[in-house]
C-alpha cells in the first residue's frame, strides 16, 4: 500500500479520512445514477411508454447480475482491507486474483444458464404483450454482457479496498461518460432503441474494467490480477463468502422485491410502472450518494477494526452525522421541485402526478435507508456474517406481506407506502443487532446506538 493511502487509513483526521474514502465513491455512484436517469431520458425522447416500461421491468435482472459482482467484490474487498490492516500483503494479492477470475466464471455461468431460458425470464419479469419484445431485447444484451458487468462491480470494490478511492471513482465516471456518449449515438444516430441502451451499458462497463485491470496489473502495490497469484483456500472462501453471500442475498432480495413490486403496480396499468421507473431512478440519486458515503467508509472501518478500534468508532459517529445533514438537504429539494423533475422525462400529466407522488412518499425513508446501509457496512467491514445475513433478508421478508395487506387496504397508495414501512422495519432490526453486537465490536461503541 502506498504511503498516501496508509496515511488516510491510519493518521489523517477523521473528517479528512472519511472525505478521502467517501467523496470519490459518492461522486462515482451519483454519476452512475445520472446515466441510469439518462437511459430513461433518451428512451423518453422516443415517446414510447412500452420502452420505458421495459427499462423499469429489467431492473430486477440488472440487480441480480450486479449482486454476483458484489458477492465476490464486497466479500473480497472487506477481507482485503482487514488483511492490509494486519499487514498481510501477499494474502491480499491472493484474494484480489481470486476475485478477478471467479467473477469472470460467474458471468459465463449467467450466459450458459440465462440464454436458454430467456423467454421464461422475460415473462417472469412481468412484461406485458406491448413491452415483451423490448424487454427481451434488453435482457438478451444484458445476459451476453454479464461477465463484463459482474467483473466491473467486483473490480470497483477491490480497487477501493486498498484505499485507491480516487482510482475507483475515475473508473466509475469513465463508465458513465462512455455510456452517455454511446446512449446518444445508439438512440439518435443508429436508432437502436432499447438494444442500444443495453449495449451502451455493457460496453461502458467493459471500458471501466480495462481501466481497473490496468491499475491492478501495473500500478497497485499490493493487489494483482495475475493468474500466478490465484489461490483457493478455506480462509479465502470463508472470509469472502461470509460477507459476500449476505450481500448477494440482499441484492437478490432487492431484485425480487422490485419484481414483486412491479407485479402489484402492473395492476394499475403501464403508466404506474413507468411512473415508478422514472421516480425510482430519481430517488436513486440521493440514495446512491448516501450509499456512496456508507460504502466508501467500509474499507476505513475494516482497516481500523484490525488496527485501531477507537478510530473505527469515530468514523462511524462522523458518518451518521453526515447522513443526517444530507438527508435533510435532499428532502427539501425534492419536495420543492418534484413535478419539474418528473417533467424532464415525460409530458404525460398522469405520469407526472403519479411519479411526483411516489417521490414524496419514498423520500420519507431516505435517512432510515442511509443509516441502515451504514449499519450493514459495519457488519460487512467487521466480518459479522450472521448479522449481515439477517439484514440481507429482513426487508424482503417484511415487504412481501406488507405489500399484500397494503394493496388490499389502500390500493395504489398502499403499494407505494409499503416501501417506507419495510425500510423502517429494516432500520429497527439493524439498530437492535448493532446494539447486541456492541461488546463484540467495542464496549464503548454502545454510545453510538443511544
Amino acid at each position: 500500500m502506498d504511503t498516501e493511502n496508509l496515511h488516510y487509513f491510519e493518521k489523517a483526521p477523521i473528517a479528512k479520512a472519511v472525505a478521502h474514502f467517501a467523496v470519490p465513491m459518492m461522486l462515482g455512484t451519483s454519476m452512475s445514477v445520472i446515466y441510469s436517469i439518462l437511459n430513461a431520458y433518451f428512451l423518453g425522447t422516443l415517446h414510447n411508454t412500452s420502452m420505458l416500461t421495459a427499462l423499469a421491468l429489467t431492473l430486477p435482472l440488472f440487480a441480480i447480475i450486479m449482486a454476483l459482482g458484489n458477492l465476490i467484490g464486497m466479500g473480497s474487498g472487506t477481507f482485503i482491507s482487514r488483511l492490509l490492516g494486519e499487514k498481510r500483503y501477499d494474502d491480499a494479492k491472493h484474494v484480489s486474483s481470486f476475485a478477478f477470475y471467479s467473477s469472470l466464471l460467474l458471468g459465463i455461468l449467467v450466459i450458459l444458464i440465462g440464454l436458454p431460458m430467456i423467454d421464461s425470464i422475460v415473462g417472469s419479469l412481468g412484461a406485458t404483450p406491448e413491452s415483451f419484445a423490448y424487454t427481451k431485447d434488453y435482457v438478451t444484451v444484458m445476459l451476453i454482457g454479464s461477465p463484463v458487468v459482474v467483473l466491473f462491480f467486483t473490480l470497483e470494490n477491490i480497487v477501493r479496498s486498498e484505499g485507491s478511492a480516487i482510482t475507483s471513482m475515475v473508473g466509475m465516471i469513465l463508465s458513465v461518460v462512455v455510456n452517455i456518449v454511446l446512449d446518444a449515438l445508439a438512440i439518435f444516430v443508429l436508432h437502436w432503441g432499447v438494444i442500444g441502451v443495453a449495449t451502451a451499458t455493457v460496453l461502458s462497463n467493459l471500458v471501466a474494467c480495462a481501466f481497473y485491470t490496468h491499475h491492478l496489473g501495473l500500478k497497485s502495490s499490493f493487489l494483482t490480477v495475475s493468474i500466478r497469484w490465484f489461490k483457493i483456500s478455506k480462509e479465502i472462501l470463508s472470509n469472502v463468502f461470509k460477507i459476500g453471500v449476505p450481500v448477494f442475498v440482499m441484492s437478490v432480495f432487492l431484485g425480487a422485491m422490485s419484481l414483486i413490486f412491479n407485479y402489484f403496480l402492473i395492476e394499475y396499468g403501464d403508466s404506474a410502472v413507468a411512473a415508478y421507473g422514472i421516480s425510482s431512478r430519481l430517488m436513486q440519486f440521493p440514495e446512491f450518494i448516501l450509499m456512496g458515503l456508507c460504502e466508501g467508509v467500509v474499507p476505513l472501518i475494516a482497516f481500523s477494526f484490525t488496527a485501531n478500534i477507537l478510530r473505527m468508532k469515530q468514523t462511524i459517529g462522523f458518518t451518521i452525522k453526515a447522513i443526517v445533514a444530507m438527508a435533510i438537504v435532499f428532502g427539501m429539494v425534492v419536495y420543492i421541485v418534484s413535478d419539474h423533475l418528473i417533467g424532464l422525462f415525460t409530458t404525460d400529466p398522469q405520469l407526472i402526478a403519479m411519479g411526483s407522488y411516489i417521490l414524496h412518499v419514498t423520500f420519507l425513508s431516505l435517512f432510515i435507508t442511509g443509516v441502515t446501509t451504514l449499519v450493514i457496512g459495519i457488519f460487512q467491514a467487521t466480518g459479522q456474517g450472521t448479522a449481515a445475513m439477517i439484514m440481507s433478508v429482513i426487508q424482503g421478508v417484511t415487504l412481501i406481506p406488507v405489500l399484500f395487506v397494503a394493496n388490499q387496504l389502500n390500493g395504489f397508495h398502499g403499494v407505494i407506502w409499503s416501501l417506507v414501512i419495510a425500510d423502517a422495519v429494516a432500520f429497527l432490526v439493524g439498530a437492535g443487532l448493532l446494539y447486541g453486537l456492541r461488546h463484540r465490536l467495542q464496549p464503548d461503541i454502545e454510545s453510538l446506538v443511544h
